[in-house]
């Protein structure tokens, strides 16, 4: 691998909602302080990454996504001081964190828009997307008029409040109003970027993971401006933060990390991906057809195609980052129940790569649909309060009133927390622990080593190598099948797997880490 930071082939990545995960003041929203208080059940559970989604200054229309100031920490979460303080004792339990730079777009109430939208020009005029006049709001792209006494419309990245920042455009069509990408107004712009990336690196942090990493140059269909500006962020990085990465969310591999520059690229819910064929897949009547599902039946042949193609581009260069899910999707307990989550925690946990599990998913939190908090929308039913005990008031996450609380907790009886699960055996966290401690201690099993299918077929049974010796085989459906190999020297079994001969019965719903 190419100047790769030698952890990241070890890392096991922990994604935090910070406004969730825990109260650590009892005003009813998550903070810095609180995360810091639960970094050993992190260790705990065998993570040694982390990342937090942003926790900046902000208006919070939509979550912290709209930025109002790069370098200062939102108050509800605490300070600068206590984002220091956190990269330092994670950093003393060997743990990363990784932090989200979101340099699409900011707030409509950050000090460079202000300046921007004056009338008179300033050097802020050219750090955002205006039209030629108040009037003019070319086709293909969301427009802002009449909201400020600049003459010109303003782009949108995403929601209204959120003014696309300008890193210029690849093929320039109406020079009016479009600049170059390589034109020198638009370079302070992404100096600008990098200059809050050095910021939070010289404080402790050990990366970024990359909001919309893929929208910053406009009309650039093959994105070859947009990878222009971070392979300088990778220059930087390489030179005089080595140890720190990028991982982007932009789900096509070969263009983020061959061309782009990127460490990881994350694996989203998007069609024919891994995740979806493996997860999130329904047909046209609504039933699952994702490959984990115990009644689908689906050939893995499929859900691999894409990912095995992609794997062999970006062999040499970078990861493949599979996620148990994030703050944008519904949770993976409401498309596949616990029994097929553990078998895809093996797949997760077994395949190269850098993996992610969000919050909650490794004690089976729920998906819990209600009222649009923040911009979430459907996505808010995957952000609610993690749980951590049954027996303490809103589950352990604030001691505030229920009326005071970010979101509410799950407060359904059988609501699972971290309190009950670690003191029981056979939780869905202890599955997930032991595969994280086996990862951690096989080498097998970690980021950089080899991946190669030896049986994948109709019937659903998908058997793979991982380096020289290490073999992970699977049987996601409600019937029994064979393996065309005998497994020895079994290094952790979910279900029942009984050898005869050269071949192995595989129990319904079961999963096996062996080696010969």
């Amino acid at each position: 691998m190419h100047n790769m930071p030698e952890w990241l082939n070890d890392a096991i990545f922990y994604q935090i909602y910070p406004q969730s995960f825990y109260d650590g003041n009892g005003d009813g929203i998550g903070d810095l302080n609180g995360i810091i208080s639960k970094l050993d059940y992190i260790r705990q559970t065998g993570f040694n990454a982390l990342w937090i989604n942003p926790c900046f200054d902000s208006p919070f229309k939509d979550a912290g996504y709209d930025v109002r100031d790069y370098f200062k920490v939102a108050p509800r979460y605490g300070t600068n001081d206590d984002l220091a303080r956190l990269f330092r004792e994670a950093h003393k339990r060997g743990i990363r964190v990784l932090l989200d730079l979101v340099p699409g777009h900011t707030s409509d109430k950050c000090r460079w828009f202000k300046k921007s939208a004056l009338p008179v020009r300033n050097r802020y005029s050219d750090r955002y997307i205006w039209s030629d006049n108040g009037w003019s709001r070319p086709d293909g792209y969301n427009w802002v008029t009449g909201n400020a006494d600049r003459n010109g419309a303003y782009m949108l990245n995403f929601f209204l409040g959120q003014p696309a920042l300008n890193y210029g455009f690849y093929n320039v069509t109406q020079p009016d109003w479009q600049i170059s990408y390589r034109d020198k107004r638009v370079k302070p712009t992404f100096d600008a970027m990098l200059k809050v990336m050095r910021f939070w690196l010289d404080k402790g942090a050990d990366g970024f993971r990359v909001d919309m990493a893929d929208s910053l140059v406009k009309n650039d269909p093959d994105k070859t401006g947009t990878s222009y500006l971070w392979r300088k962020a990778r220059k930087m990085l390489n030179e005089h933060y080595p140890e720190a990465v990028l991982v982007s969310e932009w789900c096509n591999a070969p263009v983020a990390i061959n061309k782009a520059g990127f460490h990881c690229d994350f694996l989203l819910n998007h069609g024919n991906k891994l995740t979806d064929h493996a997860f999130y897949r329904r047909n046209q009547e609504g039933a699952s057809a994702a490959y984990f599902c115990k009644t689908a039946h689906i050939s893995a042949t499929a859900m691999l195609s894409t990912y095995l193609r992609e794997l062999e581009q970006t062999r040499d260069n970078g990861y493949i980052s599979v996620v148990s899910g994030n703050h944008d999707v519904e949770r993976l307990s409401y498309f596949l129940d616990e029994s097929e989550r553990r078998l895809a925690f093996v797949f997760l946990l077994t395949l190269p790569g850098v993996p992610f599990v969000y919050y909650g998913d490794e004690i089976g939190m729920r998906y819990i649909p209600q009222q649009s908090k923040e911009g979430g929308f459907h996505r808010t039913g995957s952000r609610t309060p993690m749980q951590w005990d049954a027996d303490r008031v809103n589950l352990g996450f604030s001691t505030a009133p229920a009326d005071k609380l970010y979101l509410d907790v799950d407060r359904r009886q059988d609501a699972p927390c971290v309190a009950q699960q670690t003191a029981s055996e056979d939780t869905l966290w202890s599955h997930i622990r032991a595969l994280n401690q086996l990862r951690h201690s096989c080498p097998d099993l970690q980021a950089g080593s080899p991946l190669r299918i030896e049986e994948c077929d109709d019937g659903g049974v998908l058997c793979y190598r991982r380096g020289e010796h290490t073999y992970v085989a699977i049987n996601p459906a409600d019937k029994a099948q064979t393996l065309n190999r005998a497994v020895t020297n079994v290094l952790y079994i979910s279900g029942k797997a009984t050898a005869r001969g050269n071949v192995t019965e595989l129990a319904p719903q079961t999963a096996v880490i062996f080696q010969n």
